[in-house]
């Protein structure tokens, strides 16, 4: 009773060990929900590549057992036909002109049929062809609820334990939103590169103004913006390894890079960019591959010495040279509204 007394009269004599006290236990509790999912998402991957294995096996038995009553129908199949043979004949030579048209036009359809298929085959083969030089893996055109489950499935496995480099805007719906593609992503990572818009730069204002929703100003892109930097934050304090960097100016690609797979979109003006298509590219030995070519984009952003790095610990903006010394500090505060 005595130690439980001395202890309040101290929080009450010392409020900055309360806040301390209520910091640490908010770090381990975020610590503790991390290790919680990372155990989730090993459990899940573990007992997808269990049912994988049964799976192709019952996928040979079912071939094996179709395979067999096929063989075992053809005697019924010829007695049938050893049976009905005469009479359709008889038919044929009562009516020779008629069958003759009805096979020729018969023929006719099916060689139709078969020419546009051989034609469509090749074509969708060549595209193939040229997508898969690109290195295209996917591609999503809508985000309903099914596409939108696949999506976030396929990042969290391609994220997982993995380098990620991600470019975007203010980041709320894409990795604080637990419902977005990389929320669960950002918290399994190996390490994380990610550079937001400034929300007090004249890119954001360009960005703001360019969205048709009335309801969606400076001030609220700010708002996300703040909410992405402080769950950075949280994350950086139970030691995972991230790295922020804002950029000024207009956003023009959404980008995340998981591993060896890079995801895509553009921002276009006037549309949101959740409502726009997403380009998968796959990391290989092609030289034409666009996977290339977009790591590559990243990267000169990423060290571009104009791009300030975000402090953490003094929420400070830290400007550095090519050779990543630091140049220049300056504090992140908002800018005049002009």
């Amino acid at each position: 009773m005595v130690g439980l007394n001395s202890k309040s009269m101290a929080e009450h004599r010392n409020p900055a060990l309360k806040s301390g006290v209520s910091y640490s236990f908010s770090l381990i509790t975020i610590s503790r929900s991390l290790q919680a999912k990372g155990v989730t998402l090993v459990k899940k991957r573990f007992l997808k590549d269990s049912i994988k294995v049964p799976t192709r096996i019952l996928y040979h038995i079912v071939i094996v057992a179709l395979s067999a009553a096929i063989a075992l129908s053809l005697p019924f199949t010829a007695s049938f036909v050893a049976r009905n043979f005469l009479v359709y004949r008889s038919l044929i030579i009562e009516d020779e002109k008629f069958f003759l048209i009805s096979v020729e036009i018969v023929v006719a359809m099916l060689l139709i049929l078969f020419f546009n298929y051989i034609g469509r085959s090749w074509r969708d083969r060549k595209f193939s062809n040229m997508a898969r030089s690109a290195g295209i893996a996917y591609f999503f055109t809508t985000r309903g609820s099914f596409a939108q489950r696949r999506i976030k499935k396929l990042k969290e496995e391609q994220g997982f334990a993995r380098d990620v480099m991600i470019i975007g805007s203010t980041g709320l719906s894409t990795f604080v939103d637990p419902k977005g593609d990389l929320h669960n992503v950002i918290q399994n990572c190996r390490e994380a590169k990610i550079m937001l818009l400034n929300p007090y730069s004249e890119g954001a204002r360009i960005r703001a103004s360019s969205i048709l929703d009335p309801d969606f100003t400076v001030e609220k892109f700010g708002e996300q913006a703040m909410k992405s930097i402080d769950f950075l934050k949280g994350l950086k304090a139970v030691q995972k390894k991230i790295k922020l960097k804002l950029y000024g100016a207009a956003p023009f690609l959404k980008m995340s890079t998981l591993g060896d797979y890079l995801w895509m979109k553009h921002y276009h003006t006037g549309i949101d960019a959740q409502a726009m298509p997403e380009y998968v590219f796959e990391h290989n030995q092609n030289p034409s591959s666009l996977y290339t070519y977009f790591y590559h984009y990243f990267l000169i952003r990423w060290n571009n010495p104009d791009i300030p790095e975000y402090d953490f610990d003094t929420d400070e903006l830290v400007y550095r040279d090519m050779n990543g010394n630091e140049v220049r500090r300056e504090f992140f505060t908002k800018l005049e509204p002009q």
